[in-house]
């Protein structure tokens, strides 16, 4: 197997559309949720349960990771998933910094144009503006990061690592699974994390803890999925996360309506509180899984409402996750400008988030279209093998 041509392996791999699907509710929901004070982020997750938006993106990449690139590796091409692997990540620090640095423009802008210095406390960079000179080494070693802009390094890192991380699933799976486990509990329990800047912070999305959930993606990638079949399928995993989706659902509802906030015991509120996001806490974990375990039960890979035209709209920002999510943070602070400057009502913020996603959506089209537009370069190792070919015949 190890003469396999990784370009075969890559190309036998039958596209999951749920995966774009929820990539692309993902990218909605990310963008609604940066508006802040918006009416219509109350139509995201995070207002429902204990998790959101960022728990779909960590599990997809690594299970797509696993899916795709596990075969490649147990072929005995480990160097040539590496090389994809890392481009992929070399591709996304790209983009973070060009996000970073058009970002920060677009605030200072902003506030220099309306003379509002608000716009730079609220997003974290009136330092930079202030010490560009000290913060822009920060910002490419990945450890100044402003407001919306966290949870890209976080993708970078753990794609970088996904080469060691595969290799160690395709022989040693369940041990590697476990030892993931291990560093999880290591990391909450001694604090473990990457310093950011100012001294003295740390990143916001621990990649010690979030590395959780994408080995356990990339594990059901490469074949854990298959054991978990039986379990995904009983009863008592289905009424244990019915229960589990509906008692979050009844706790984040206290948040909001103090009336409910009163019936939670004392001893229950100590329990389960602080709900940590940063360290990925077990109750975000859990309440993942048990979404996903309804998803996987009804949304079946052959649902037919994966080709409707009303999902596709939905399903092409999917597929092109790394600049639809570069928009939407230009977007999520052009709306939350326009809300903040002009006026704040309901109509208002239902118009300007409507108008973003439509951007978003035709952005996806755009670069959907693009994909599709013929070739006419070819690569020179082909070239040459294609005359070496034809002079043979010759």
């Amino acid at each position: 197997m190890g003469n396999n041509d990784p370009r075969d392996l890559l190309q036998t791999v039958e596209r999951d559309l749920r995966l774009d699907l929820f990539r692309g509710i993902g990218l909605w929901m990310i963008f609604l949720d940066h508006i802040p004070h918006d009416v219509v982020a109350w139509l995201t997750l995070r207002n429902y349960g204990f998790s959101d938006a960022a728990e779909f993106f960590v599990f997809i990449s690594g299970y797509l990771a696993g899916f795709i690139y596990g075969p490649i590796v147990r072929g005995g091409s480990f160097l040539a998933a590496t090389k994809r692997l890392l481009k992929r990540a070399a591709e996304m620090y790209v983009a973070h910094i060009m996000l970073f640095l058009l970002f920060t423009a677009q605030i200072a802008r902003t506030a220099r144009k309306f003379d509002n210095p608000m716009y730079e406390n609220e997003f974290n960079v009136y330092n930079f503006l202030q010490h560009p000179d000290v913060l822009i080494g920060q910002a490419l070693t990945l450890r100044y990061k402003p407001v919306n802009l966290d949870v890209l390094p976080l993708y970078i890192t753990l794609i970088a690592a996904s080469p060691l991380i595969l290799w160690c699933l395709v022989r040693r799976p369940n041990w590697t699974l476990l030892a993931s486990a291990i560093l999880y509990v290591a990391a909450r329990w001694f604090d473990w994390n990457l310093a950011s800047y100012p001294p003295g912070t740390t990143w916001y999305f621990n990649p010690f803890a979030w590395q959780l959930l994408f080995v356990f993606a990339a594990w059901c990638g490469v074949g854990g999925a298959a054991k978990l079949e039986f379990l995904i399928r009983s009863r008592v995993a289905l009424v244990v996360s019915i229960a589990w989706i509906l008692f979050a659902l009844l706790i984040v509802m206290t948040w909001h309506i103090a009336f409910l906030e009163a019936l939670v015991p004392k001893w229950m509120i100590k329990a389960i509180y602080p709900i940590d996001k940063t360290d990925l806490d077990m109750l975000r974990l859990t309440h993942f899984f048990a979404l996903a375990i309804l998803v996987t039960r009804y949304f079946p890979r052959e649902w037919s409402g994966l080709t409707s035209k009303w999902l596709r709209p939905l399903i092409l920002c999917g597929q092109h996750s790394l600049p639809i999510f570069c928009l939407s943070v230009f977007l999520s602070f052009g709306a939350h400008w326009i809300l903040m400057q002009y006026t704040r009502g309901v109509w208002e913020q239902l118009v300007v988030s409507a108008g973003g996603i439509l951007i978003m959506v035709a952005a996806a089209w755009l670069l959907d279209r693009a994909a599709k537009v013929p070739n006419l370069f070819v690569d020179a190792a082909e070239f040459k093998t294609v005359k070496a070919i034809e002079s043979g015949k010759g």
